[in-house]
């Protein structure tokens, strides 16, 4: 997998450095500028252990997503993001589940429209197409919609973000249709900061609906990270995030860079 996650960047920065200015989960109102685009290499890596009638599961898997966004006007942006995922179970020790391969590719359109003494308001609708196996557990097999609104406040040094967002999820196959919600609502906020020239630290926290039908204990995290800006045009970063209830992944590292034209 190392190897795979090598490969996928070397190929970005051959090539060329969104979502949110990763590693948050937090999007801003920020857009890339009419003609202008942005790659991002983007990967994260979890770890999950409980235990249920006293049997020890550990989860471990991650995502590398390649994501483009290209600045159809000065205040939109269209965003793709083509995920590559890997999952593996194990149950007192036997591998229970072991997949990967391509997920769903999701396309955006992000749209800045108030802007004004440093608060900024942004609506991002979004698809997600079926590209990927839902029979290996990667998908959801048809295609699925939602809205998030942005709203990002300056105040020098610092930027805060707030998410407001829903998604309609539907599905193919029968089982995952009666285990999950098909409507999940997602708020999260976020803040960032230039501790030094060149280098913002960041924080994050959110909670979303809980996809399990079964569970009404709604995952909630908290995420910490820096961002640091090795010319004008590239970013690297780096972050951990931690769930604050049992609904929410143990902990995930996430890296990523950014490359801008």
């Amino acid at each position: 997998m190392i190897k795979k996650v090598f490969t996928m960047i070397v190929i970005v920065l051959w090539y060329g450095a969104a979502f949110a200015a990763h590693p948050l989960i937090t999007d801003d109102t920020g857009s890339q500028g009419k003609g202008k685009l942005l790659i991002e290499m983007n990967s994260k890596f979890t770890h999950n252990k409980e235990t249920e009638d006293d049997v020890i599961i550990k989860e471990t898997g991650g995502e590398v997503a390649a994501i483009l966004s290209y600045g159809i006007a000065d205040s939109a942006d269209v965003v793709i993001g083509l995920p590559y995922q890997w999952s593996r179970v194990k149950e007192d020790g036997d591998i229970t589940f072991d997949e990967e391969g391509v997920s769903d590719i999701s396309l955006e359109i992000k749209w800045r429209f108030f802007e004004r003494d440093g608060l900024s308001l942004a609506l991002k609708p979004g698809l997600t197409l079926p590209t990927g196996d839902e029979e290996k557990g990667l998908c959801n097999g048809r295609t699925s919609y939602g809205l998030t609104l942005i709203t990002t406040k300056e105040i020098e040094p610092w930027a805060f973000h707030l998410n407001v967002a829903y998604t309609h999820n539907e599905y193919k196959l029968e089982e995952d249709e009666d285990a999950n919600r098909k409507n999940i609502w997602h708020a999260s906020l976020a803040t960032e900061v230039e501790v030094v020239k060149n280098l913002r630290l960041v924080a994050n926290t959110g909670m979303e609906r809980n996809a399990d039908k079964e569970s009404h204990t709604h995952p909630a995290f908290i995420l910490g990270g820096l961002i640091y800006s090795v010319s004008e045009g590239l970013d690297v970063d780096f972050g951990v995030k931690a769930g604050i209830n049992k609904s929410e992944t143990d902990y995930t590292i996430l890296a990523g860079l950014a490359r801008r034209f």
